[in-house]
């Protein structure tokens, strides 16, 4: 399968490998590869990589990174890999096939060259070798790992991770800059974009869904910056939720009947707060039988149902010409019989055809906005409207908002990294030229423990009949909501 770039398709044999191992083993650098100190050398850099294999976090003060010299044997070695093997053929096979066939080469090279090596240190180059001709290079360690929200690469020598809130350094880095742009362009070629000098800005996804942004060169002025916005693998649900503390049981069980009766919902807030999350925990709730069609700038939600259709929008190509914006999905999802639409980031004018479609007979649908509050929420629709370049008056405008929006949430990222759903608030109607809107649930800081994590409470506000009473009563849930609201009084009442 493997043999010399000459002699391609002509068969695998050891010698092959042996040849081109043994003319780079001829270079005087690799002598000093197989000294006594590069031994406990690489054997230190091993350690931060193990501590990130067993799923520990990397913490901020232990970025200790691999030696030059590790850098350095892993460029020979993987040279002579590179001249030892036919990667058209390597193309061909699947990934657990082409990385059984790479480790037998690497071993042959390792052994070829006399590198000083424990087993466990030669498997972690036989992995980092693997990683960097079949996946995502070192940034596969941290895509393994379920507990970070978000990887951030500055530059070949610095990344970032957020676990449980906060950033942390890691001990990551890459061969080069250069290294670096190819993993990016490996992973926005998955979904049909490009990334170099001429479109130096890209928004793409894993295949598991995460997001993915890239800004390069001549932009980005000390290297390609890589942004990963992972989602778990498994779909968190309003249950999980509640018991990482994010909202009450009483109001996790309103968000539940918000779901299911058909509310029109706006997630709102900050960067990293959780809305997305919250947007697919709320999805659960949603019937099988209703047709469901999404419509996101890069998909990342994750529904369940059977009955539901995919959009993307499509960047512009390199005349300019081709764009598909995320006002033309929606425009388009009015044409094909939805029941729901849901937009995974309202940010401009389809803010505009969002509330249209929600006064329209189209019931439930859902969209997250950037806002710190509900009442912020409100003003960002009304400014995102006027920057569609609708000439209406602001009193019309509201009253399309108060007509359209029945339930705000608003989500939270605290200042010790926890994420909360501070507010569920209606929206009532106009008094004047006034937006009026009443709070069902608040969270209630109540101050922080010994370990600087924020100590509080979900409180009810005492509303007994929310304006989707009615809507709760069609569906068969006001029973439901009644207990709900009453379990949440009462026991705001134990705790005063």
């Amino acid at each position: 399968m493997f043999g010399k770039r000459t002699t391609i398709g002509q068969g695998t044999g050891p010698a092959k490998v042996a040849a081109s191992a043994a003319t780079a083993a001829a270079a005087p650098a690799f002598q000093t590869v197989a000294a006594e100190p590069r031994r406990e050398e690489v054997r230190a850099a091993q350690a931060p990589l193990v501590a990130v294999r067993q799923q520990a976090p990397a913490p901020v003060q232990a970025a200790a990174t691999r030696s030059d010299q590790y850098y350095q044997t892993k460029s020979m070695i993987f040279g002579a890999m590179i001249e030892s093997i036919d990667l058209s053929q390597l193309a061909k096979l699947d990934t657990a096939s082409a990385r059984d066939e790479l480790r037998d080469v690497i071993t042959e090279i390792l052994a070829l060259k006399n590198v000083a090596m424990s087993i466990a240190e030669q498997e972690d180059m036989l992995d980092d070798i693997c990683n960097d001709v079949l996946g995502f290079g070192p940034l596969e360690p941290l895509l393994a790992r379920d507990d970070i929200a978000d990887i951030m690469v500055n530059g070949a020598d610095r990344t970032f991770i957020e676990t449980n809130g906060k950033i942390q350094l890691t001990n990551i880095r890459f061969r080069d800059n250069a290294q670096l742009i190819n993993i990016c362009q490996r992973i926005v070629s998955q979904v049909g974009r490009r990334v170099d000098e001429s479109s130096p800005i890209c928004d793409a996804r894993l295949l598991d869904g995460s997001r993915v942004n890239v800004i390069a060169p001549p932009l980005a002025i000390d290297g390609a910056a890589l942004t990963i916005r992972k989602f778990k693998k498994d779909k968190l649900t309003l249950d999980q939720i509640v018991k990482f503390g994010a909202i009450s049981p009483e109001g996790a069980e309103v968000l539940k009947i918000i779901g299911r009766v058909r509310c029109n919902v706006v997630i709102s807030g900050g960067t990293g707060s959780g809305k997305t999350t919250l947007l697919n925990c709320l999805t659960n709730y949603i019937d099988d039988d209703e047709r469901v069609i999404t419509c996101e700038d890069a998909a990342e939600l994750q529904l369940q149902q059977a009955h539901v259709v995919r959009l993307e929008t499509r960047p512009p190509n390199l005349e300019g010409q081709g764009a598909v914006t995320m006002r033309d999905l929606v425009k388009n999802c009015l044409r094909m019989r939805p029941e729901r639409i849901i937009v995974g980031e309202v940010r401009g004018p389809e803010v505009f055809d969002l509330l249209q479609a929600m006064n329209t007979g189209h019931d439930g649908s859902m969209g997250t906005i950037h806002a710190n509050s509900p009442r912020e929420c409100l003003a960002r629709m009304e400014a995102m409207i006027a920057m569609g370049g609708y000439s209406l008056p602001p009193k019309t405008v509201r009253e399309m908002i108060t007509s359209s929006v029945d339930v705000i949430i608003q989500a939270q990222r605290l200042r010790d990294g926890s994420r909360r759903i501070t507010h569920i608030t209606e929206v009532m109607g106009m008094e004047g030229d006034v937006v009026t809107t009443q709070d069902l649930f608040v969270f209630e800081m109540q101050g922080e423990d010994a370990n600087g994590r924020i100590i509080g409470r979900h409180k009810s506000t005492g509303i007994g009949r929310p304006r989707f009473w009615e809507r709760a009563r069609y569906y068969g849930e006001d029973k439901r909501l009644a207990a709900a609201l009453d379990a949440a009084e009462v026991k705001d009442e134990r705790v005063a």
